[in-house]
């Protein structure tokens, strides 16, 4: 599948083109039902909807974990300097505003990808079952299956950044109808739900697909979703904005991970560190992985679609010309460090503390006071390296080949035990809980409670992108609310890294603005969120 992405791109972006319906169509021109006669017509499509999830530059990097390690008391932004990707630093320290154009470009590149998937879905819904046994029924439901799995991936990746968005589910082909209201919180996440139920019924489980289909969305990839949305719309932040009971996402959560764990589709690593190597992609851990492909030359300044490469590995790696000349962006925080067990496995495979004999210009390589740098991705294991252990792309400044990891069976099982907690099945939440902490080594908790539910989370999935969208949701980790963790976070860092924080305003900086660009164009119906 990693293969196919890069030219399925441009193929795609032309089919989703404007058209002038002023103008005579002229001859041999391709419509898009003519276009929808086979069963690779089909596929290469869907193949495309995949694509924009792998977009992390267009006018500046717009990586998700920008938001989900820089934006919590994970990371700091890193750099060359505070000045450096000046975007991030802003979001950081609680100084957005509805300019950024990290938020206008992470905004675009989800509704490019909802584009896709609802040209996907008008046509191919309309195909018919080929007489030759290719485009089988199948098939057909396999690929609205993936359509529907993706629209809700790209609306909750917008949900949970911007709250409530423009819903759109056609194919929107004349610029008279680019004006649409902002939906609530709940319409989106309704939607959401609908379009994750019917990818669980049309998707097939992992262990039926080919292995050149291994990385597309799965039956366990819509459950495991499911059993995400709903905790999502059960936490405190999200369910005083909806008119269902928390116990009803509760409950519903439970199933979805009944299903998923019942399948025995998925099993943990014995060896935590392998879920970030190469050679451990798409593998017995993975649930949903973005796929990226090794690019042989080098892409910079060109935008959305250009390339089938990952820009995080030179994004997050020292700067130091020694362990890989990266960039240096997402240093782990001395917060987070000091969050793991001193026997925890996990920390060393999370984070790199450089030794002072690696450090080459410690004023830039050292952040805001933070050596830090993120092990799981910016020093990923290549197999085929012999040498240094920091793999052949860490010597190359372009795009990189590392998968990034969505959905972990282990986020699974965490999840699963956090259903299990709201559910008020405290021995099922231990169970699972225990479950993953034994997988390092470490010793079974005797009691299960928010309190070891959020530690285990934080730290198996650290600098995973996930930190930031749990506090919100839970708002803040020990029921003072968001604004008294992020405050008690805020003392625990240097001097500094202090003075560059502005205060963190409830009820505002929860959530970001939307673009200001956005609202520019559809200014009677787009609405900006509070205290921006």
């Amino acid at each position: 599948m990693k293969r196919n992405l890069l030219w399925l791109a441009c193929l795609v972006i032309a089919l989703t083109g404007c058209r002038d319906y002023l103008t005579e169509i002229e001859p041999g021109t391709t419509l898009l039902n003519d276009f929808f006669t086979s069963t690779a017509a089909a596929e290469q499509n869907v193949t495309g909807c995949y694509v924009p999830l792998m977009w992390e530059y267009n006018n500046t990097y717009l990586s998700e974990w920008f938001i989900g390690d820089i934006v919590s008391d994970d990371a700091l932004k890193g750099g060359g300097s505070t000045t450096d990707m000046a975007d991030a630093y802003d979001m950081e320290n609680w100084r957005t505003t509805s300019r950024n154009t990290l938020l206008l470009d992470f905004y675009r590149a989800q509704y490019m990808g909802i584009a896709r998937c609802n040209l996907a879905i008008k046509y191919i819904s309309q195909m018919e079952i080929s007489t030759d046994s290719i485009f089988t029924p199948t098939m057909k439901d396999r690929l609205l299956g993936e359509a529907h799995f993706l629209r809700a991936y790209y609306y909750f990746r917008l949900v949970r950044v911007y709250a409530g968005v423009p819903i759109t589910t056609d194919v929107i082909d004349d610029s008279e109808r680019w004006g649409i209201d902002r939906s609530s919180v709940e319409q989106v996440y309704t939607l959401i739900l609908d379009d994750l139920t019917k990818a669980n019924s049309m998707l097939q489980l992992r262990s039926t697909m080919k292995a050149e289909d291994l990385g597309r969305a799965t039956k366990g990839a819509a459950q495991a979703m499911l059993l995400k949305v709903n905790l999502y719309m059960a936490s405190p932040y999200w369910n005083k904005q909806l008119t269902q009971d928390p116990a009803t996402y509760y409950a519903a959560a439970k199933q979805w991970g009944d299903s998923i764990i019942a399948s025995g589709e998925y099993t943990l690593c014995s060896n935590y560190e392998d879920n970030f190597s190469l050679a451990g992609e798409n593998g017995q851990e993975s649930v949903f992985e973005i796929q990226y492909m090794e690019v042989p030359w080098g892409d910079y300044g060109e935008g959305f679609g250009f390339t089938a490469g990952s820009y995080s590995q030179i994004l997050m790696r020292s700067r130091s010309s020694l362990i890989g000349g990266g960039w240096g962006f997402n240093h782990p925080t001395q917060n987070l460090y000091d969050e793991f067990e001193p026997t925890d496995i996990r920390r060393d495979v999370t984070i790199l503390n450089p030794a002072d004999s690696l450090i080459e210009t410690p004023s830039v390589e050292i952040y805001l006071g933070s050596r830090y740098l993120n092990n799981k991705y910016g020093m990923y294991r290549d197999p085929a390296d012999q040498g240094g252990g920091f793999g052949k792309w860490s010597l190359h400044a372009t795009r990189g080949p590392l998968n990034n990891r969505q959905i972990r069976y282990a986020d699974v099982l965490l999840m699963y035990a956090e259903a299990a907690l709201g559910a008020g099945d405290e021995a099922t939440a231990r169970s699972y809980i225990n479950k993953v902490r034994t997988r390092v080594g470490l010793s079974e908790i005797a009691l299960a409670d928010d309190a070891a539910l959020r530690h285990e989370r934080r730290v198996e999935l650290a600098m995973e992108g996930h930190r930031w969208f749990d506090l919100v949701r839970w708002e803040g980790v020990d029921g003072k609310g968001l604004k008294a963790h992020m405050d008690a976070y805020k003392a625990t860092e240097t001097p500094d890294a202090q003075s560059h924080m502005q205060e963190f305003v409830a009820g505002k900086h929860e959530i970001f603005p939307i673009p200001q660009e956005e609202i520019q164009l559809n200014p009677t119906q787009m609405k900006q969120n509070n205290g921006y």
